[in-house]
Order: C-alpha cells, then sequence, then structure tokens
C-alpha cells in the first residue's frame, strides 16, 4: 500500500547481527578475539576479547513465513534461523519495503546494544576501535549496495571523543546520513555528554549534516533502568509491556538533558533525534521544563538563549508509530510541531507494525491535513537525511 504520492520514510527499524557479522571481516589475528558467539551459562551469547557483553539472538518477533509472534520468549531464543529473513539480508529487506509501501528505511542494531554500547566493553582501544569500523563498514556497504534506500546509523565509539570525532568524520566520507549515539557514555568511562569536552563531537556532526540518535535503551545505564521496570512477579510478556512503556518515557531524561546542558547554544545547527520513544509525553515534558526552571533555577535559565521548551522545534526531532492520542491526533501534532516528527514501524520488533504499517495507521493520519502527513510519512526525513 502507498500513500499517494507521498514519500515514505521508515525512521526506526532493526537488524538482527548474524553470528558471522564480525568474525567474517576480521583480520586472522583478531577473529577469536572480536564479538562472536558462545554458549555461556547455557544462553547463546556474544563474546568480545573474552567478556559477554550480550545475550546473542535475533531479537525479532517476525517468523519465517511473515507472521508475528506473541511469545516474549522469542526475543531470547529465536536466531537468524528462525525469524524473517528480511531480519538479517539487506535484499529482503528492501523487498519487505517493496511489499510495505516504503521508500527509505533508517537501521539500528539489536543484540549489540541499540546504541552500540556492547562494542566499547572490550577493555582494548584497538579491538573496539577495529570492531566498530567492521559494523560501520557493512552498514556503508549495505547502504550503498541499496542506492541509498536503506540508511544504517553507524555506532560511535563513546569510550573516547577523539575516536567519536574520528569515526564520525569517517563515516560521512563513507556516505552514510548521521550517527548513532549511547546516551551515557560515562558508562563507558568518557565524561557524560552535558560535558564541554563533547564540544568537538557536536561540532562535527553539525559542520557535516549528521544528526545524532538517540535510540530508546541505548546504554548500559538505560537497560538497567528497563530490566528493574517491572516488579518482580510480574509475567514475563507484562514485564516486557512494562519495560517497553517505560523506556519510551526513559528518553526524556535523554531530551531534558541534551537541552538544558547548553549543547544547542553552543552549536545552533545541530540536529538530534530521540528514536522509538513516541512523541505523546513530548508536550508535557517540555512545559515541566520550563516550569521546573523557572521554579527551581532562575540562574540557570537566563544563561540559556531562550525557554527550554523551544528547543525541541529547533533541535530535535522524535519518531512515531502506534499513538492516536485518545483519537485527537491532530493536537498531539500540534503541541509536539508537525517538522519534528518521524514516521516509523520498529520492524522486526515487538511493537513493530507489521504486516500492513501504512494500512495500520491509515485512518488516524487521514485526520490529519495533507501537508502535515506529507511531512511525518517522510518529508522530514528527507529533510534530515539529504534524501
Amino acid at each position: 500500500m502507498a500513500i499517494g504520492d507521498m514519500l515514505v520514510v521508515d525512521a526506526d527499524s532493526h537488524w538482527s547481527e548474524p553470528a558471522d557479522m564480525f568474525t567474517s571481516r576480521a583480520p586472522a589475528k583478531y577473529k577469536d578475539q572480536v564479538p562472536h558467539v558462545e554458549v555461556v551459562d547455557g544462553q547463546p551469547s556474544w563474546v568480545f576479547n573474552g567478556t559477554t557483553v550480550g545475550m546473542f539472538a535475533a531479537g525479532a518477533v517476525i517468523a519465517k513465513d511473515g507472521t508475528k509472534s506473541e511469545d516474549a520468549q522469542v526475543l531470547t531464543t529465536w536466531t537468524t534461523e528462525d525469524v524473517h529473513v528480511g531480519a538479517y539480508d539487506p535484499k529482503v529487506r528492501l523487498e519487505v519495503l517493496d511489499e510495505c509501501g516504503i521508500d527509505h528505511q533508517v537501521i539500528f542494531p539489536s543484540t549489540i546494544g541499540l546504541g552500540g554500547q556492547g562494542l566499547s566493553q572490550a577493555g582494548d582501544p584497538v579491538l573496539q576501535r577495529l570492531t566498530i569500523e567492521i559494523y560501520n563498514d557493512a552498514m556503508a556497504e549495505i547502504q550503498a549496495e541499496s542506492g541509498n534506500r536503506l540508511l544504517p546509523m553507524p555506532l560511535m565509539p563513546a569510550y573516547s571523543v577523539a575516536e567519536c570525532v574520528r569515526e564520525a568524520r569517517r563515516c560521512a566520507e563513507l556516505g552514510l546520513r548521521g550517527v548513532n549515539m549511547t546516551s551515557d557514555p560515562q558508562d563507558l568511562g568518557a565524561p557524560d555528554l552535558a560535558s564541554h569536552d563533547w564540544d568537538p563531537f557536536w561540532e562535527v556532526c553539525s559542520e557535516l549534516e549528521m544528526p545524532v540518535h538517540f535510540h530508546i535503551g541505548a546504554s548500559v545505564t538505560a537497560m538497567t533502568f528497563y530490566g528493574n521496570y517491572a516488579w518482580a512477579s510480574q509475567k514475563e510478556s507484562t514485564k516486557l509491556a512494562i519495560g517497553g512503556t517505560l523506556l519510551f518515557i526513559g528518553n526524556a531524561r535523554v531530551v531534558t538533558n541534551l537541552i538544558l546542558s547548553g549543547i544547542f547554544d553552543r552549536h545552533p545547527d545541530l540536529q538530534t533525534v530521540s528514536v522509538e520513544s513516541g512523541v505523546g509525553w513530548i508536550p508535557f515534558i517540555l512545559e515541566a521544563l520550563d516550569y521546573e526552571m523557572n521554579e527551581n533555577a532562575k540562574a540557570d535559565l537566563a544563561a540559556l538563549k531562550k525557554p527550554p521548551s523551544e528547543y525541541f522545534k529547533s533541535n530535535m526531532y522524535a519518531t512515531f508509530w502506534f499513538e492516536n492520542n485518545r483519537n485527537n491526533l491532530p493536537s498531539l501534532i500540534e503541541s509536539v510541531g508537525e517538522d519534528r516528527i518521524l514516521f516509523e514501524t520498529d520492524f522486526p520488533h515487538p511493537t513493530c507494525l507489521y504486516p500492513s504499517p501504512l494500512a495500520s495507521v491509515k485512518d488516524k493520519m487521514e485526520t490529519l491535513g495533507s501537508g502535515t502527513q506529507a511531512k511525518i510519512y517522510g518529508e522530514n526525513a528527507r529533510r534530515l537525511y539529504r534524501l
């Protein structure tokens, strides 16, 4: 199903990383050190330089036959042998896009860390650089071979500001259209993002028009919260629902910290994206920021060039898929800003709009004007990703 002649860009989807993703590309002397799969305590896991950095699974719920599983356990038990081939094969992914009426798709990792945080935990800077370069080179090849229809976001070596600056430049030279950044580099030994130490990174991303993406759950800290959101006695499927819901809200922490750090005053052209977070919480958080800063931090508020709530509409985007604002979508879109919302499907993860993403949102989207629909479906993304 296509939406007339509107461009459709899916601003959040995911890969299921194959087991040989790193070993197949690494120099021989590093093959047993780069991320590879071993069984640890009965669970297939990614092992990086002797350290377990995450489970190995497809992280997907779309089966080979295209059906969507409702069993929460498949996230940790299914491998690439079980899931839709489009979860890991870029050629088949293009077929999925064609079937769904999608022109371009932005892609993020799955089990190596949504912000790639698992690839920055080797304790060896040479291995960490090599591994991140292997991943990003593979993503650049996928983008090029797809004719820029698939837009994988490269990972940043967030353990080092200097390495992030270098890798952002390298990725721009490869033709990639943004970067995928952890929200908590302090987990990896670097300063937190409010530190002015990160200014060279913001500067290079601004200069090269590389939007910085903050996916929900994209840090060790964020996933620690995720694991503790649900009370222990909840059923496993309910834990997934609770964790997923509160991961959306968790990106409010990222948005508020970015705004109040002064980053956008120092780098006014920098663009950032809150990925897979939804948008319904944004008006409340922005209103709360204005109120709280006025009540509790007047001097800090005065140091900003404009009220906190105004930075979202100049420097931030967020992705949107299931919300309808209790059947009043136009009001929500107006509150957030139609120029700052990106459509997404989240394929092939549990909350994804599949198999008929455009049909599933058609009725609610038609409550918006055609110009607003065009912006959300693809025109905002066209501008952001230089399509």
